[in-house]
C-alpha cells in the first residue's frame, strides 16, 4: 500500500521496579505483567484517536493492540521479560517504528508504575488502492477489487470522523475526454459501492483526473499501468 505524507516520533519513560512486603503478601497477587500507558499526538500536540497500536511479542509473535480514545490515548497491560515491535495500523497496512523492553521480574518485585510511551504521528494523507481494477474501458469493478473496498470500509467506519475524495486516474491511451469520463465513473463506481456499505454519502467525494496526474511514465506498459489507479486522499 503506498502512502503518502508519513512521520514518527517515539518517547518511551521506563518506571523503576517495586517490591512487595512483608510475608501477607501472596505471589498470586504480585502482578509480573506491565502497565502501559500510550499518549498518541500529531506535530502540533493534537490528540490522534482512534489510531490502533500493535504490540507484537519477539518471543512468541503474539499481538496486543489498543485503540487510542478521543484524547489519544490507551492503556494495556503486556507480559514482562520480553520485547515488542511497535506498529501504528493504517489503511490494510501497518508500519514498524520501535522497540519496547520490558524486562523479566524476579522474586516479589513487580511495576509499581507504567511505561509511558508518547507517540508523535502525522498519518497518510492519500494512498493508493492496490487491486482497485476495473474491466479495461469500463467503469465495472473486477473480483479483486472487492476485497481492498471492504478494507476501505472498516478503516472508514473506525475513522468515522475523516473525509475522503476518491480520485480516478487514467493512462493516456485514448482521448482526453473519454479519459476524463472514465476516471469520473470509475471515481463514482467506487463512492456507490461505499455508500452501499453504510458509509455516509456526505463524507465522500469523487473527483475524475483523466491522464492529467501521472505517476509514472505513459510510454511503457508499467508505467501505464501504475498511471492506471484509484487513490483516495483524506479531506481537512
Amino acid at each position: 500500500m503506498k502512502q503518502k505524507f508519513f512521520y514518527f516520533l517515539l518517547a518511551l519513560l521506563v518506571p523503576v521496579l517495586a517490591f512487595a512486603q512483608g510475608g501477607a503478601v501472596q505471589n498470586a497477587s504480585i502482578p509480573k505483567d506491565a502497565p502501559v500507558n500510550v499518549r498518541m499526538t500529531d506535530f502540533k500536540n493534537n490528540e490522534l484517536p482512534n489510531e490502533i497500536v500493535i504490540f507484537r511479542s519477539f518471543a512468541n509473535g503474539r499481538e496486543y493492540q489498543g485503540l487510542t480514545d478521543s484524547t489519544g490515548r490507551f492503556s494495556i497491560r503486556l507480559p514482562s521479560g520480553d520485547k515488542y515491535e511497535l506498529f501504528i495500523l493504517g489503511f490494510k497496512d501497518s508500519t514498524s517504528y520501535n522497540v519496547l523492553d520490558i524486562p523479566a521480574l524476579t522474586g516479589n518485585s513487580y511495576y509499581k508504575n507504567p511505561f509511558k510511551i508518547d507517540i508523535q504521528f502525522l498519518p497518510a494523507k492519500s494512498f493508493v488502492l492496490e487491486d482497485c481494477n476495473f474491466e479495461t474501458g469500463k467503469a465495472d469493478l473486477l473480483p479483486e477489487a472487492f476485497p481492498v473496498l471492504d478494507e476501505l470500509v472498516a478503516y472508514l467506519n473506525r475513522k468515522d470522523d475523516e473525509r475522503i475524495e476518491i480520485q480516478g486516474h487514467t493512462d493516456n491511451v485514448g482521448t482526453a475526454k473519454s479519459n476524463q469520463v472514465l476516471s469520473e465513473n470509475r471515481a463514482n463506481t467506487v463512492r456507490n459501492y461505499l455508500i452501499s456499505k453504510g458509509i455516509d454519502p456526505n463524507r465522500l467525494t469523487a473527483k475524475g483526473y483523466g491522464f492529467s496526474v501521472p505517476v509514472a511514465d505513459n510510454k511503457t506498459a508499467e508505467g501505464r499501468a501504475q498511471n492506471r489507479r484509484t487513490e483516495v486522499k483524506i479531506l481537512e
